[in-house]
């Protein structure tokens, strides 16, 4: 009879901490999501849609800032998850790979500029501890953890363009 009564108030709590976290991401994160897209389209109407897409176009013509600069510029700026708007301005075939790059870019970026994405700051946090408490500073270890990040997410943004034209052109 103990053991049904654990395990009721065992499920009771994980839907009474499901319905918490619902209610903080509606009341904290949805507004913050809906507003930023609201501002970021009354900007690019205030810009014009043909001026921003013409300088986005820019710069993704290479592939080195396609995968490296617009998910850094993303993440800095709009932050996750609003970060993956960008790829909208993006050629169809290189939307992919630019999701992806911003993905992988989505952790590196954290060791300097925690607001990026500050639901995965768990991962830098952890490793920062560790050196923290060896006495040594981890300003050095977050901008190897960047340099890296940035050549990673080229690497992968180019693999990633590369896999999918081989099956683009299948047809």
């Amino acid at each position: 009879m103990n053991f049904l009564i654990f395990l009721a108030d065992g499920l009771v709590g994980i839907v009474g901490a499901g319905a918490d976290n619902l209610v903080g991401l509606i009341t904290g994160i949805l507004p913050n999501v809906l507003i930023l897209l609201t501002m970021v389209n009354s900007i690019i109407q205030f810009i014009g849609t043909e001026k921003v897409d013409a300088a986005a176009k820019k710069m993704t013509r290479f592939r080195v800032t396609r995968y490296t600069i617009i998910p850094f510029i993303s993440l800095f700026f709009f932050t996750n998850p609003m970060c993956y708007t960008m790829a909208r301005f993006v050629e169809e075939k290189y939307k992919g790979p630019t999701i992806d790059a911003t993905f992988t870019m989505a952790h590196p970026i954290t060791g300097i500029f925690p607001h990026a994405n500050p639901g995965e700051l768990f991962v830098w946090m952890g490793i920062a501890s560790g050196v923290e408490a060896l006495g040594i500073s981890t300003t050095p270890l977050a901008i190897r953890y960047l340099l890296v990040g940035f050549i990673v997410c080229f690497i992968r943004g180019v693999v990633n363009e590369i896999i999918y034209n081989a099956i683009a052109s299948r047809g």
